[in-house]
This record gives C-alpha cells, sequence and structure tokens, in this order.
C-alpha cells in the first residue's frame, strides 16, 4: 500500500492553500465587494466609520494595495511555478502570508486596534514579503527575464510607503499623486502580462494562428507608461507639467491601442473569457487617452477620468483573467459559467457610468457612484458564488495545485 505524505495529506486538507490563486483570488474578490460596499455607505453617510487616513484615502488605497496588489500576489505566486519549475508556496506558508495581507485589511479599516504606526507596518511589508518568495525560485533556475516582476513589486512598496507618508506630512507628499504611481505600476504589470498572455489565450480560445509579438511595440508600450509612473513618484521632488503628462498618456493609450488591435479582438465575441479580457484592454487603451486629453483640456474632468481606467481596464481584465486562470489551474475546462457573462458586462457598464456620467451630469454624480459600485459588487459577487466552490476544492482532475 503506497504511504501517503505529510504533503499529499496537507494538500487534501486544505486546497484553499495549495497554490497562491487560491486565497488571493478569492480572498481579493470578498475583500473588494466588501470594501466597494463599505465605501458607498461612508460617502453617502449611512456609516460612520474612521479607517486609516480618512474615508477618502482608504478607498483609493485599498482598492490599489489592497485589492489590487492582493490578485497581483495571487498570479505572481501560481506563475512562477510555471516559469521556474519548481513548487509555488503552499501550506502554512501561504496561510502565513495571506494573513499578512488580511491582518493589514484589518488594521486599516480599524486602525485604533494596532495604533496607527503598526497599521502602516504591517500594510507596507506585504509587498517585499511577495517579492521575496517570488525572487527565490527564479534566481535559483538564473530565469532572470522573470525576475522583472521582483523590483515591479518593491517600486509598488515605495508607492504604498509614499501614500501611507502622505498621511503623516500632508503638505509635503500627496495622496492622490502617490495613489496615480500606484494605479499606473498596475497597469504596467497588467500590460506586460497582456503581452505575453493575450496572443495565446485568443488563439487557444479561437482555434486561430497565434499573433507574433512585436518586441518594439511592447517595449514603446510599457516603456511609456513606466516613464508616467516615475514621474508620479517623483512628484514631491519635481512639478509635472500636466501638457506633456497628458501628451505621454495619449502616446501610452495609443500604443496601447495598436496592440490590441493586433490582436484581433473582433474574433472573441462568442467566447466570454476572451471578450471580457479584451474589452478590459480596450478601456486601458482609451483610458490612458481619456487622461492624458484630460490634462489638456480643463472641461474634462480627470478624477472621473482615472476610473475608465481603474474599472474598466483594471478591474475588467482582473476579473477576466481570474476567471479564466481559476479554471485552468482547478482542472476544469475553459467555459465559464454562463451568468459570468453578466460580471463582465456589469463591470464594463459601471466603468462609462462612473467615467462619463458625473461628466455629463454632475448634479447626479453621487447617483452614478452608487449604480457603478453596485455593478462592481454585483460583478465580483458572482465571480465570489460561482468560483468560490471551485476554489475551496482540490483539483477536479486529481493533480496537485
Amino acid at each position: 500500500m503506497m504511504q501517503i505524505t505529510d504533503l499529499e495529506q496537507e494538500r487534501k486538507a486544505a486546497p484553499l492553500w495549495q497554490l497562491g490563486f487560491r486565497a488571493f483570488f478569492l480572498g481579493g474578490a470578498v475583500f473588494s465587494v466588501i470594501t466597494l460596499s463599505l465605501w458607498l455607505l461612508l460617502y453617502s453617510g449611512v456609516i460612520n466609520i474612521q479607517p486609516l487616513g480618512g474615508g477618502y484615502w482608504w478607498h483609493i488605497h485599498e482598492v490599489i494595495f489592497g485589492f489590487g496588489c492582493a490578485i497581483i500576489a495571487g498570479f505572481l505566486l501560481t506563475a512562477v511555478q510555471t516559469w521556474t519549475g519548481q513548487s509555488g508556496l503552499q501550506g502554512k506558508k501561504l496561510s502565513a502570508l495571506f494573513s499578512l495581507w488580511l491582518l493589514a485589511r484589518i488594521a486599516l479599516i480599524f486602525p485604533d486596534l494596532l495604533g496607527t504606526t503598526l497599521s502602516t507596518l504591517i500594510d507596507l511589508a506585504f509587498l517585499p514579503a511577495v517579492a521575496l518568495v517570488l525572487a527565490k525560485p527564479i534566481l535559483a533556475v538564473k530565469q532572470y527575464r522573470n525576475l522583472f516582476f521582483v523590483p515591479l513589486l518593491l517600486i509598488l512598496t515605495l508607492a504604498n510607503t509614499q501614500m501611507h507618508a502622505s498621511i503623516y506630512y500632508p503638505n509635503a507628499i500627496s495622496a492622490q499623486y502617490s495613489g496615480y504611481a500606484g494605479v499606473m505600476l498596475i497597469t504596467l504589470f497588467i500590460s506586460v502580462m497582456a503581452g505575453r498572455v493575450v496572443p495565446m489565450f485568443t488563439a487557444n480560445g479561437t482555434k486561430t494562428a497565434k499573433v507574433l509579438a512585436l518586441p518594439w511595440l511592447d517595449k514603446i508600450t510599457n516603456g511609456s507608461i513606466a516613464l508616467i509612473t516615475i514621474l508620479l513618484l517623483l512628484h514631491p521632488v519635481i512639478s509635472i507639467n500636466n501638457i506633456y503628462i497628458g501628451i505621454m498618456f495619449i502616446f501610452a493609450g495609443t500604443f496601447q491601442a495598436i496592440r490590441w488591435l493586433r490582436w484581433r479582438p473582433w474574433i472573441t465575441f462568442t467566447v466570454p473569457l476572451l471578450w471580457s479580457l479584451h474589452l478590459g484592454i480596450k478601456a486601458l487603451a482609451f483610458g490612458l487617452i481619456l487622461l492624458g486629453l484630460s490634462y489638456l483640456f480643463p472641461e474634462i474632468p480627470t478624477n472621473h477620468s482615472w476610473h475608465l481606467l481603474t474599472i474598466g481596464g483594471i478591474g475588467g481584465i482582473i476579473l477576466a483573467m481570474i476567471s479564466r486562470v481559476s479554471l485552468g489551474h482547478t482542472g476544469r475546462a475553459l467555459q465559464a459559467p454562463k451568468l459570468m457573462s453578466l460580471a463582465f458586462s456589469a463591470l464594463v457598464i459601471a466603468s462609462i457610468l462612473r467615467s462619463f456620467g458625473p461628466w455629463l451630469m454632475p448634479e447626479k454624480t453621487l447617483l452614478f457612484i452608487d449604480i457603478s459600485g453596485l455593478l462592481w459588487i454585483v460583478s465580483f459577487a458572482l465571480f465570489v458564488i460561482f468560483y468560490g466552490p471551485m476554489l475551496l476544492k482540490p483539483r477536479v482532475d486529481g493533480r496537485p495545485g
């Protein structure tokens, strides 16, 4: 009789801790539902909580560094196993890393529990911990191509540090620009990953030939986003001319759109896991262009324009990606539950209403915020409902992961 190892027993007993995507995709989605619900109630005056930095700071921070970074962690901790051929973080170590992320979320909502300083330190510890875990297997096999994500996580930590510092030194550091830098860093991460996987996903899902990458196009697309990010990170020491930054946003969005069109989005209309991903990339590209126009023309409100990038672009791509990755890594066919098409569509509508509604009808701003927020909640709640059971159970094909 074959003896079952301790590792196999651990895998069977705790599927949630078998690979990073399980806990962080599910935890990130649940958290986004909770935090958006609290934000809507706080914004409308229904509740009166005092999170770290105040409600506005907390909302910006948690969408970027709470939700966004949880999904990035889940993706990287899963992908590194494929990249390197070495076992990904699992078991008690994975649960400890997830607990660090979760503790930070609780501490920032209720800063009096641990105090402001300790709450900040706990939150700042998460991304370097992910970077350390990620770097070990990459360095072990000398796969330096993927080492790029380690400094990216550390630069995200710098943006997070700046945002926390804005609480203590509000006259020297802008929470708004620090948040913008965080958004652009996540945009950079998504742009890099999209260039690697979207042509393959599109080809496999539509049974067509894969579009070959153009290295120069990838470099211009991602490099322009990186340049914008650097300028935003340097905001405490340099002043940014709106004309220059507007032109750079338009430049970055234009090349993102060119790359997206090369991937033939029109052949994906019958595959929800693909059209949702392509619509997210479209929103990413046109969100960058709209932002650029808002910096050039004061009539276009910059604060609302950011939401086409964050809700439609980042949110849309994340929902599409975690839906596909969760199916593949739990051993299931790449066929999303039918109601997930509703989730994908709701997020598209949310991005349009939140970006353009308050601009065209400013007297209805609160209504547009409420509707778009509720649509986000519906989208990720549907993910939790349909994918939660998958993520909490072992792979259906019996393989580890």
